[in-house]
């Protein structure tokens, strides 16, 4: 498989961008996004991704490009409201410079506008994302409750 997942492979213990996005939030105060917010990041809940690539073992042809993308495109500012609601702070808007101070690497990442699918794996492999979604994921509290 060729890069098979998107940048957000959420779940219970995540460790990855958004559970960094939440310590961001979390140190200075607010969750930020960049311009509008407009800007999508494609998302797969982290026990669908395991699916996927059981399926694809199981049974892609050699040299198959896959992307395990249950959500084609979750809007950065969604992220940031579910974060923000989560920590009890303001999601607020940045500019792309005052979010290279508040994102540091990451700013460049998040403020790409991602969109990606799903459908020719789903097709292919008969691979159909059961599990919720990024924000109902946020929604949920997990990401919040660790120190």
């Amino acid at each position: 498989m060729e890069r098979p997942l998107p940048p957000t492979v959420h779940g219970d213990g995540d460790h990855g961008f958004v559970a960094r996005l939440v310590g961001m939030a979390r140190k200075h105060g607010a969750s930020g996004y960049i311009r509008d917010g407009a800007n999508r990041w494609p998302a797969v809940h982290r026990l669908d991704a395991a699916r996927l690539f059981r399926l694809a073992v199981e049974g892609a042809p050699t040299g198959s490009v896959l992307h395990g993308v249950a959500e084609e495109g979750v809007p950065t500012r969604a992220i940031a409201e579910a974060i923000g609601r989560g920590l009890g702070q303001p999601a607020v808007s940045m500019a792309p410079a005052p979010a290279e101070e508040h994102f540091g690497w990451l700013a460049l990442l998040f403020g790409l506008d991602m969109q990606a699918s799903s459908t020719r794996t789903q097709e292919l492999l008969g691979w159909q994302p059961t599990h919720q979604g990024l924000i109902a994921d946020l929604d949920e509290g997990h990401y919040f409750s660790r120190s």
